[in-house]
C-alpha cells in the first residue's frame, strides 16, 4: 500500500490564470471592455489585445466579437470557430 507523497499530499489549487480570467469575463453575455480586463489581470491594453489575437483566437480557436458602446470597444466570445491554423 502506497501513501501519497508529502508535496501531492498538501497541494492547495492553483489560482486562476490570466487566460482563463480572460475566457470567463469574455463569456460573459455584456462582454468586457479593454478596461474591464486591464483591471482584473492587470496588464496593459496592447498585451490583453494580444492575448486576445494570439491565445484565444489563433490558439484556443474562440469566435470574439467587438461592437462599439458608450464606454468604449465591448469584446465578447461568441463560440469556437471552426477552423484554426
Amino acid at each position: 500500500m502506497t501513501t501519497p507523497s508529502k508535496s501531492r499530499a498538501k497541494r492547495t489549487p492553483l489560482a486562476e490564470t490570466k487566460t482563463a480570467v480572460l475566457v470567463r469575463l469574455l463569456s460573459r453575455k455584456k462582454g468586457a471592455t479593454i478596461a474591464d480586463l486591464v483591471e482584473a489581470t492587470g496588464w496593459q491594453a496592447h498585451s490583453i489585445r494580444g492575448a486576445i489575437s494570439g491565445k484565444l483566437k489563433k490558439k484556443m480557436g474562440l469566435t470574439i466579437k467587438s461592437k462599439p458602446g458608450t464606454l468604449g470597444r465591448t469584446y465578447r466570445i461568441e463560440g469556437k470557430s471552426t477552423g484554426g491554423a
